[in-house]
């Protein structure tokens, strides 16, 4: 089967690797319908050093089961599933509190290791029963876009907004116009914050913002930023922060732009040791939270809202790609051509 490796920073390529198979008899195998490329796959896109060992790339999917193991209850041949980017057990304490991201038998997909990359023909899922989230639709629904964004970044902006703890007639800011950043915008708007800052400055992703409910958007960086944040919201900054990029400064910005008493939702994998400007938000009683979301258990309360439109979170692909066409994809949004790519089979 074709999937997509890393060799080293710029060189990702779609090779023969052998075909997935099932190993344990929790494991399922899936035919891959939909993938995409992630703004967490440009990191090592861009960092990984040549030479060492290769990675396989993508973690978020939506398939069809084409196989399951002997102790596969849940899951059976021909289910159309969502795949998440982490695979848990569903069973362990850690599962059972909703956070299948910490499952003390669980990992996550396109890092290496156990599991491979969804970018790919096809892919063993470990741990199936846990892992992956029947849908009640057609491999051919219309709504296969909007169904792949809750595999990854419907559910990642879902969980920045509850880490930010939005609640209706709150003040938000999302920093970062990426699709995270973007399903952000849709996450606090659904949880009925009032008013909406986005954080960003390329037009095809503040439009983008506008139209999933942003009402202010501040393009400077830096102390621009942050002061253009406070003169938005009548000097005292906002009660929520949407945290989606993961850099040092994005990080900065985040904790300039919370007003006392509120709190910052971090999605973005961190890049920074420690969080900046840590002593100040402690004596304004600034709340952080948030680390990688636990999209599996978001599911349920965001399926409903996908099926019957009312969130269309799926607008954030503005490219389709075949498989062998990874590599251009890579390039594309590295070179932010593109907000987010989607690969079809």
């Amino acid at each position: 089967m074709r999937a997509t490796i890393l060799y080293g920073a710029g060189d990702v390529r779609v090779e023969t690797v052998p075909d997935a198979a099932i190993v344990k008899p929790t494991d399922a195998v899936i035919r891959i319908l939909r993938a995409c490329i992630c703004g967490s796959d440009l990191w090592p896109y861009k960092e990984m050093p040549a030479g060492g060992a290769v990675r396989p790339m993508g973690h978020e999917a939506i398939g069809v089961v084409e196989d399951v193991g002997r102790e596969v209850r849940k899951v059976k041949r021909g289910d159309v599933v969502i795949m998440p980017f982490a695979y848990s057990d569903g069973s362990c304490d850690f599962c059972h509190e909703g956070l299948p991201t910490s499952c003390v038998h669980g990992g996550f997909f396109g890092v290496g290791g156990e599991a491979g990359g969804a970018q790919a023909e096809a892919l063993r899922v470990p741990l199936a029963d846990g892992t992956l989230y029947v849908l009640p639709v057609g491999e051919d629904d219309a709504r296969m876009a909007a169904l792949l964004t809750l595999s990854d970044v419907m559910g990642t902006g879902h969980h920045a907004a509850r880490g930010a703890r939005v609640a209706r007639g709150m003040k938000a800011a999302v920093v970062g116009d990426g699709a995270v950043g973007l399903c952000g915008v849709i996450a606090a708007r659904r949880l009925g914050a009032e008013q909406i800052i986005v954080l960003g400055r390329h037009a095809d992703r503040i439009a983008l913002a506008k139209a999933f409910g942003a009402t202010d958007i501040v393009s400077e960086r830096g102390a621009a930023a942050i002061e253009r944040v406070r003169e938005l919201t009548g000097g005292f900054g906002v009660h929520a922060v949407l945290e989606c990029v993961g850099s040092d400064q994005a990080m900065r910005t985040a904790m300039g732009v919370v007003r006392p008493g509120g709190a910052v939702g971090r999605v973005g994998v961190p890049h920074y040791e420690a969080i900046p400007e840590a002593l100040p938000a402690f004596y304004r009683n600034v709340t952080v939270s948030g680390g990688p979301a636990p999209v599996r258990a978001y599911v349920d309360e965001l399926l409903p809202d996908v099926l019957a439109g009312r969130i269309e979170p799926g607008r954030v692909f503005d490219r389709v790609i075949g498989l062998e066409q990874v590599p251009d994809g890579y390039r594309a949004m590295d070179a932010r051509r593109s907000i987010k790519v989607m690969i079809a089979s």
